[in-house]
């Protein structure tokens, strides 16, 4: 049956290694069909050393448009422990953030043969520091946001087994260096 969810162990950050969840299937389908976006590594990241029923998760998957822009795709849930193995998402944020623009964008937009203009430079500064920011709820007033029950298992200090309970796929993933965000 499998150890009960030990916080100092989940926390951190986890590599995804497989998954059946549809909505990250639909990335990478598209990424495979569509030459101009590029799908790379996804990460959760759970924060919850010091907590003893639960944390956040933020959910971080690294995209780009090849020889354009790279940037990071950031979706943050807190979590509340319900059982010895399963836990409650609660969604309430998606961010886009961490855009770098490569050097050939930055010349279509301010050609370093030509005066730079005071907007063009805006424009850049805008594209280096943006960061958007959409919190997630259900419709209607004062209702809780969009979340699930997930069940979790180690396989052991290193591999960590996710199903979303309900048909939202499974989950492997392995430990990760952490990752700042």
């Amino acid at each position: 049956m499998g150890a009960p969810l030990d916080m100092a162990v989940l926390d951190g950050t986890w590599r995804l290694q497989y998954t059946s969840a549809p909505d990250v299937v639909v990335l990478l389908q598209a990424a495979a069909r569509l030459p101009f976006f590029q799908v790379g590594q996804i990460f959760q990241k759970f924060e919850c050393r010091d907590q003893l029923r639960g944390g956040v998760i933020r959910n971080v998957v690294r995209w780009s448009i090849p020889n354009l822009l790279e940037a990071t795709l950031v979706v943050s849930a807190k979590f509340d422990i319900v059982s010895v193995r399963n836990i409650y998402l609660q969604f309430e944020e998606i961010q886009v953030q961490d855009i770098n623009i490569s050097e050939l964008l930055q010349a279509v937009i301010a050609p370093a043969l030509l005066p730079r203009s005071f907007l063009s430079l805006q424009i850049l500064q805008f594209l280096r520091t943006f960061r958007a920011q959409v919190p997630v709820r259900n419709p209607g007033i004062g209702r809780r946001s969009v979340g699930g029950l997930y069940y979790l298992s180690y396989l052991d200090q290193n591999m960590l087994l996710g199903r979303a309970v309900g048909g939202g796929g499974v989950f492997v993933f392995t430990k990760a260096q952490p990752l700042e965000l």
